[in-house]
């Protein structure tokens, strides 16, 4: 086993008095990690940092730590990030899609993230209400304003950095949902898009939400299976990452369906461990095992209990798991994966509550 070389200052008496500070904090490994930061900014004055890198840096720690705190208390509830156009009027069926979408989504005990501004932000707003709302506005040299629905709330967090603000987005979210917009919808996309891809966030349902017999996402889709998919630029498999979707209904059905029996997922060690709403039927299981066994570093998917390793999640020690040894490297599989486990263990019951959640009352 590697040995970690503990990170300090290379001053003892220096590192006495930072494990002095933290030493109230939390429990060990909350200490070393508090320390660490605090050695880093050690570190950065004896390297001289420049006054650019320090303000940089600190601007973007307290912005971080401020919008931590603000999310604490509603890291238990699903939250979706949703993206789109500033400049749609409310005039717009976009608009009307849009808060309908919020609307559905807080009737489904979700909570709406959005950019906190005008248009389609607005709208999503709306829709859920002020109460399961929460804004990441961005500070710009043109002032951008919260919107009423959320101006004034302790839901809104402001950031000075989008690196900061799309980090939150998706640190804090379980879905994305991305309506008709611009340069910045397509930014906060991507970003999730390739993080899925890559496996450096969760899985998590994408969906592209267009007008019914709408068009704008069309060439867009059409470039990944053209150029993408058939230029061998992504796999074959990738396009499971995403959805498109013509409608409110579609867009919070899809992702109502992602967590219908899968609930998350955690590895330990080099086990991939994900959590299920409820057990699987033994024939599914085989048949996963079956299906997907060009994703698997070992035969046999396992159906189990939490392990011990996961004592620290108490609150979802009750939850069934599937137990298995993903390559880490095939993420679209994983996705389709999830699919199907959803398919194969989703009864008449949960497809009647996804049905009576998203429609509009």
């Amino acid at each position: 086993m590697e040995t970690r070389h503990a990170y300090t200052t290379h001053n003892s008496a220096v590192d006495a008095q930072i494990a002095a500070l933290v030493n109230s904090f939390g429990d060990d490994l909350d200490r070393r990690l508090l320390a660490e930061m605090m050695v880093s900014v050690y570190r950065l004055g004896a390297d001289s940092s420049t006054h650019g890198d320090l303000k940089l840096l600190n601007s973007a720690l307290k912005e971080l730590r401020y919008a931590f705190k603000i999310f604490r208390p509603y890291r238990a509830i699903r939250k979706v990030a949703m993206f789109g156009s500033s400049r749609v009027s409310r005039h717009h069926p976009a608009y009307a899609m849009a808060r309908a979408f919020g609307r559905l989504m807080a009737q489904a005990d979700w909570t709406v993230i959005t950019g906190a501004a005008s248009g389609i932000m607005r709208a999503g707003h709306e829709g859920a209400g002020r109460v399961k709302s929460f804004g990441l506005n961005i500070r710009l040299p043109f002032e951008q304003e919260a919107n009423p629905v959320i101006a004034g709330d302790t839901k809104l967090i402001n950031c000075k950095y989008f690196f900061t603000r799309k980090l939150l987005f998706i640190k804090e979210s379980h879905a994305t949902a991305l309506f008709p917009g611009g340069f910045g919808t397509l930014d906060e996309g991507f970003e999730s898009l390739t993080l899925v891809q890559t496996g450096k966030s969760d899985p998590r349902p994408i969906v592209f939400v267009d007008l019914p017999h709408g068009r704008f996402w069309a060439p867009l889709i059409r470039f990944f299976e053209e150029q993408l998919v058939a230029g061998g630029m992504i796999a074959p498999s990738d396009p499971a990452v995403y959805r498109v979707v013509h409608s409110a209904e579609e867009a919070a059905e899809a992702i109502l369906r992602f967590y219908s029996v899968y609930h998350s997922l955690r590895y330990v060690g080099d086990r991939l461990v994900l959590r299920l709403n409820r057990r699987l039927p033994d024939e599914a299981v085989a048949r996963l095992s079956r299906e997907f066994r060009d994703i698997l570093r070992a035969d046999g998917i396992e159906q189990g209990h939490a392990l011990p390793q996961e004592a620290d999640e108490p609150q979802l020690s009750h939850l069934a798991r599937l137990i298995l040894r993903f390559n880490r490297k095939d993420f679209g599989r994983l996705l389709q994966f999830i699919h199907r486990l959803n398919d194969l263990g989703t009864t008449s019951e949960v497809t009647s509550h996804t049905s009576q959640v998203t429609r509009p009352r």
